[in-house]
């Protein structure tokens, strides 16, 4: 196990945030802190940071590197960007904070900046083709990515912080003539940027401020499912979004959910480079990144020990793998159900009864490894548990309705429970229904032939007879457990086969 802090020193915000990494589970975010310090604020004219905003710095970093050593922090990094590179007097910042804490701030370029932003959303986002945006307070980081390697990279020397300051100081947060003057000046400081024009790949965002649009464009249809890494939208929601905010006094802005305080007066600004950026690039697809710099950063550090941690072309099975640790499932007997759920659907489709997708199958598969890890909370309510904690998790590498599905079919406990969670979602339409139905009949009984954990299946295989079907299993072992659940659980493939199941158990 390996613990490393890192400290995002921005123009708007400082945050600590502890990653722990293991081999099994991967990288978790264990502690997440951040104070809205607005550095940026304490640059003068001439490019001088002042004595005060020194100081609020080096009072944060004090408290942040007490929290880390409580929690046995091997490393510690501090990153600064825009609000410190920017001012003229960084030699000193940085020569003042070794002196009274000891600690060594890395104070990195916009092109790096860019690069782990970039290098987050690959290794974290399925997505293989788009333009990435992360902005800050004091810069913005752009980059165009094809098939997951870097082309482009830019970095934009302002955020939503300079923007408030051009154009909305002493202004109200919605005043018309200042979004002018505002999204002018976006429009030729993005034009500029010759390599986004008419890319046509989808918008990938980072940070701060695209989580609160994310946030309150959820809150505003009512999203069922938690997260917003993977969210998507397209041009109408960040227009609903900004007819929100136009529409809201300053004074009410604290009423709008999603939308946290201390970024109320800076979310216009984040929102008309947003929508500037869509219709340049042409994009089709908005969509919200919850891992940036801080987590590129991270993945960086750690694979310089060990250079095979992430893999950005097996996001999905990977983050798959690390669920199935999380919840301390058996991989002998995750691995087991899997072959047996495929065993049981191959026979079910060399019949001509069921025919999916390979995308369906890749999904059946990966439910049947962590098929009820919700037994790891409360056996009593395992499916219950199953389905929220897998409908409401940030899992890398699937979007959120495909995430929804993994959730019904390995949650599956009865044709009711189904038809309640999904319609608590009301994403799916009586054909999806029926899908997942099947699907998870398949893995409920293929749960029941290895209900032992002792691995006795060896093969199986399925005949048609005039009046039913006849499932013959090979097992090695004693298949007493397997044999009464197999016998308790064949209603759910008899609905697929529309005829009567009998089953017979041979020693192999």
């Amino acid at each position: 196990m390996k613990r490393i802090g890192l400290i995002d020193i921005g123009s708007n915000t400082v945050r600590l945030v502890l990653f722990e990494y293991t081999e099994e589970t991967g990288l978790k975010e264990i502690q997440n802190i951040k104070t809205p310090a607005r550095l940026a604020g304490y640059v003068t004219e001439d490019g001088l940071m002042e004595e005060e905003g020194i100081e609020l710095l080096v009072n944060i970093l004090h408290s942040f590197k007490q929290i880390a050593d409580k929690y046995d922090v091997a490393d510690l990094y501090p990153v600064a960007t825009a609000a410190i590179r920017n001012s003229s007097n960084v030699d000193d910042i940085v020569k003042r904070v070794k002196e009274d804490l000891d600690i060594d701030i890395k104070v990195i370029s916009g092109k790096e900046e860019a690069y782990y932003g970039f290098h987050a959303v690959t290794h974290t986002i399925s997505t293989h083709d788009a333009v990435t945006i992360d902005i800050g307070g004091g810069s913005t980081e752009l980059t165009f990515f094809e098939d997951k390697e870097l082309i482009y990279s830019t970095s934009i020397p302002y955020g939503v912080v300079t923007l408030q300051e051009m154009f909305f100081e002493g202004k109200a947060h919605n005043d018309e003539g200042a979004i002018k003057e505002a999204r002018k000046h976006i429009e030729e400081e993005l034009g500029k940027v010759r390599w986004l024009a008419k890319r046509r790949v989808p918008i990938l965002a980072i940070g701060g401020s695209a989580r609160n649009v994310a946030r309150i464009h959820q809150s505003m249809i009512n999203y069922p499912i938690a997260g917003v890494h993977g969210y998507s939208l397209q041009r109408d929601g960040l227009e609903g979004v900004m007819d929100i905010l136009m529409n809201t006094e300053g004074e009410d802005l604290d009423d709008i959910d999603g939308l946290s305080r201390d970024r109320s007066d800076i979310i216009l600004p984040s929102l008309l480079v947003f929508k500037t950026l869509y219709d340049i690039v042409d994009a089709k697809e908005f969509k919200f990144s919850r891992k940036g710099l801080r987590e590129g950063l991270a993945m960086s550090i750690i694979a310089k020990e060990k250079p095979y941690a992430f893999n950005k072309y097996k996001i999905y099975e990977d983050a798959m793998s690390e669920l199935a640790n999380d919840f301390k499932l058996n991989p002998e007997t995750s691995e087991k159900r899997t072959e047996i759920t495929e065993r049981i659907y191959h026979e079910l489709n060399r019949h001509d009864l069921l025919t999916i997708s390979k995308h369906d199958k890749y999904l059946l598969k990966n439910a049947a490894k962590i098929f009820y890890l919700g037994d790891f909370i409360d056996r009593d309510a395992t499916s219950q548990h199953t389905f929220y904690l897998l409908a409401n998790s940030n899992i890398n590498g699937i979007v959120h309705r495909d995430r929804v599905r993994l959730a019904l079919i390995a949650s599956f406990k009865n044709k009711t429970l189904l038809k309640f969670y999904a319609e608590d979602v009301g994403w799916f339409d009586d054909e999806d229904i029926k899908l997942l139905l099947d699907l998870g009949s398949i893995l409920k009984f293929s749960n029941a032939l290895n209900i032992s954990h002792t691995n006795i299946v060896s093969d199986l295989y399925l005949e048609e007879h005039d009046d039913e079907y006849l499932l013959t299993i090979k097992y090695k072992g004693d298949p007493i457990a397997e044999e009464y659940q197999a016998s308790r659980q064949k209603k759910h493939i008899e609905k697929i086969l529309d005829k009567k199941l009998a089953i017979k158990f041979i020693e192999a």
